[in-house]
């Protein structure tokens, strides 16, 4: 029996974890060469060489250097993430200084990130074309407007005597767009004909979001309903032309989740761990979150929120619920930061409620795991979120998501209005408009519905028993890679 070759994939992102991570994004990057080996794709990896990530490569190969890699010299490093294999772009002028990797600590983006992440894209597109002796891929696969120039380098600019290979776009939000001057494109290294409306021209600058998503083969969003709702103004954020131009080149293949970091039976960073079987035991995580947040203890609902607090997520108008789910004898206990008028917000409703607001600006990975165990529901108020991760972490711990009917959030959360009660599948809550009355109507049903413990329970029960693994994503990418390559098995 002959055994075929392992489609060979690189992936091209700005952060994956564990080496770098600001969002989402990062999970996916991470957890996707894993979801995809046992479908015949090796994924390559390729990152910028932040300091975190330069830090934890150990011993590096070199496999190629640049003399002037958009003006700066940079080496491509071969090393490991994890299990499978990582390329690294080694340009210190680029990437070796503090701060974020698309801002300084005061917040404010890096003023050539046009470079930086325009040089990721040639990177890409020479290694994904055969430029960089020994590599040689089938599919290049980038991810948000960090990477999308990989696909226009090798549509316009590909390596000389090389030819091109097919390429997928995924958009994880359509929000950032990475819109610069038309100042940058001399200096981009593409032809005179790429600056059109059908190349890297936007608006009269050059975008590169949309230059990614002119050039891909396919564009892929992270959840099915999100890849519909960005056809739309109110969503596609002025690409939703693009969009419905690409017609059934664009399509949604919903995140998973890594269920052996997120699983309350075997999680160390949480008080009791605990199954769906065990339910019992989450009071504990409960009791013991309700100490760290300075929180009253009683048997009330606790809510909690994990997020960033910005426009996007709903936060401005959750701001204005606390009263309602105070006076309704709930809590909440929240960790997040962003817009600084809603941190001072938040932190201001905690003064105004003692025992009943408990507020962390930042962000702490175990702690959020903490939340996830031993909150009673969560509340993602989003406008807009492409999938989203963290009501799916709340599935899997049991903790019940309220959520508005958007994106990968209405794709992941049954509602538990009467008929699917009844029919036994709800495992959670939905509402429409991000609204204060849609909101405190939600607040309402979640804490009415917990006051019927039997049928609660059964909620949280069939949220466990969902299958958010990166199976069936993993298959639907690798998939799409196959069509792509031109290969039916």
């Amino acid at each position: 029996m002959t055994v075929s070759k392992p489609l060979a994939v690189l992936s091209v992102a700005s952060e994956a974890v564990p080496l770098v991570k600001t969002g989402g994004l990062s999970d996916v990057a991470g957890a996707l060469p894993a979801a995809v080996a046992p479908h015949g794709v090796a994924m390559t990896t390729l990152l910028p060489g932040y300091p975190a990530v330069m830090r934890s490569l150990g011993k590096a190969r070199v496999l190629h250097k640049y003399d002037a890699l958009l003006g700066t010299p940079a080496r491509l490093l071969a090393a490991k993430l994890g299990d499978h294999p990582l390329i690294v772009l080694d340009a210190p002028v680029l990437f070796d200084r503090d701060g974020g990797p698309y801002g300084d600590d005061a917040g404010r983006d890096w003023g050539d990130n046009w470079r930086r992440f325009a040089a990721l894209g040639r990177a890409g597109a020479d290694l994904a074309c055969g430029a960089v002796k020994g590599r040689k891929f089938d599919v290049l696969h980038a991810h948000d407007w960090q990477a999308a120039m990989a696909p226009a380098y090798v549509r316009f600019a590909p390596p000389a005597g090389k030819p091109g290979v097919p390429s997928v776009m995924t958009i994880h939000n359509m929000a950032f767009q990475g819109y610069f001057s038309a100042d940058v494109f001399p200096v981009l290294g593409l032809p005179t004909e790429a600056f059109a409306i059908d190349g890297v021209e936007y608006h009269g600058g050059v975008g590169f979001l949309k230059a990614g998503m002119d050039s891909a083969s396919a564009i892929t969003t992270v959840s099915p309903s999100y890849a519909v709702e960005i056809r739309d103004p109110a969503f596609g954020m002025g690409l939703e032309g693009l969009i419905v131009s690409r017609g059934e080149r664009v399509s949604g293949i919903v995140n998973g989740i890594d269920t052996a970091q997120w699983n309350p039976a075997t999680d160390r960073d949480i008080a009791m761990r605990f199954t769906a079987r065990t339910l019992d035991k989450r009071v504990v995580n409960k009791r013991a979150l309700e100490a760290e947040f300075g929180l009253e203890i009683d048997d009330g609902p606790l809510f909690i929120v994990v997020s960033r607090l910005t426009w996007q997520k709903g936060m401005d108008v959750l701001a204005g619920a606390i009263a309602h789910l105070v006076g309704n004898g709930a809590r909440l206990a929240l960790l997040g930061s962003g817009d600084a008028a809603l941190e001072a917000a938040f932190v201001a409703a905690a003064a105004r409620h003692p025992g009943r607001i408990g507020v962390r600006i930042g962000y702490d990975e175990a702690l959020s795991h903490r939340m996830q165990a031993g909150g009673d529901a969560i509340l993602v108020p989003s406008r807009f979120e492409p999938c989203g991760l963290t009501q799916l972490y709340a599935l899997a711990y049991g903790c019940v998501p309220v959520v508005a009917h958007t994106g990968g959030l209405a794709d992941t959360v049954i509602d538990a209005n009467i008929a699917a009660i009844d029919a036994g599948v709800a495992t959670g809550l939905q509402f429409a408009g991000v609204t204060p009355a849609a909101v405190a109507q939600a607040i309402s049903r979640a804490i009415a519905l917990y006051r019927q413990p039997d049928v609660w329970r059964m909620v949280q029960r069939n949220g466990m028993k969902a299958d958010f693994s990166w199976a069936q994503s993993g298959r639907a990418y690798a998939d799409l890679y196959r069509k792509l390559a031109g290969r039916t098995s």
